[in-house]
């Protein structure tokens, strides 16, 4: 969640500024994910939400390199496993300015040991704007009645894991 103005691309076609992402579905040991609450610049004062960890991929970087790099800005952690993709989305979200983006989202699926994250990489943006991070079980994301981003990652999440199996 990096201050993606410097970031973006515009599509020839429509004009619309576009930011490709790589959010990473980050599992511990315990098949339990990591999540950050926080809220949009756009909205400080809005109640924030739990999403995946990642970000924007930075030009000449392939998804899997910035996955790779946004756990490491945003956990501390390194020699993850990354897994394959499980999905891919788009959401428009507006940004600091409040200027329509259209975030390109690829989820991939990544493995580590678990543990307390480091916030040594986070960029002011993320300090000002991430108020928790958690790890949560399937049944917790489940169970809890707190804005979760993407709506369906519980059940997403549930089916990964039970392919897996």
């Amino acid at each position: 969640m990096s201050d993606f103005a410097s970031r973006e691309t515009g599509s020839p076609e429509t004009g619309r500024r576009e930011r490709p992402t790589a959010r990473v579905l980050l599992l511990d040991r315990q098949d339990r994910i990591l999540l950050m609450k926080g809220r949009l610049p756009s909205s400080p004062d809005a109640p924030g939400a739990w999403f995946t960890i990642g970000g924007g991929v930075e030009p000449g970087e392939s998804l899997y390199e910035a996955a790779a790099r946004e756990v490491a800005e945003e956990t501390g952690f390194t020699g993850i496993e990354l897994g394959q993709i499980a999905w891919c989305g788009e959401v428009t979200l507006l940004d600091r300015k409040r200027r329509p983006v259209l975030f390109k989202d690829t989820f991939i699926l990544a493995r580590c040991a678990g543990g307390e994250i480091s916030r040594d990489g986070w960029q002011a943006l993320e300090r000002e704007f991430v108020d928790e991070v958690r790890w949560w079980s399937v049944a917790e994301l489940e169970a809890t009645t707190e804005s979760i981003w993407p709506a369906d990652l519980a059940a997403r999440l549930r089916g990964i894991l039970d392919k897996n199996q």
